[in-house]
């Protein structure tokens, strides 16, 4: 997890994270008015499904949604639900807003384990 990302808070199948305001993404996107990047969402969300299960390798996102914007420093809370063997769907979530769904298609990455 890169220096500019705040540590993920986890709880049962839900884990919450944010987005720094000084994250190197930001600028850029916009200026005034900044929103984090939808990759940067995404690479939260593998990130925090390889927390839960292992390391994994990302081998598709078969759908991907995004329903909302999400600042910098807003708390959003990743939920999973997994589909069958190598998906897994989630949603993100911050307050009452949906800001993002989809479908994660992965593999164990065996090159990782010990």
């Amino acid at each position: 997890m890169a220096a500019h990302d705040r540590e993920p808070t986890m709880r049962a199948d839900r884990i919450t994270f944010s987005i720094a305001p000084d994250h190197p993404a930001l600028p850029g996107h916009f200026p005034g008015d900044p929103v984090v990047p939808g990759v940067l969402v995404l690479a939260h969300v593998q990130a925090a499904l390889a927390a839960r299960r292992g390391p994994l390798r990302l081998t598709g996102v078969p759908q991907a949604k995004f329903l909302a914007p999400l600042v910098p420093g807003e708390p959003c809370t990743i939920v999973f639900a997994h589909t069958s063997a190598g998906e897994t769907r989630f949603e993100c979530t911050s307050g009452a807003r949906s800001v993002a769904r989809g479908v994660l298609r992965f593999a164990a990455d065996d090159h990782h384990r010990d």
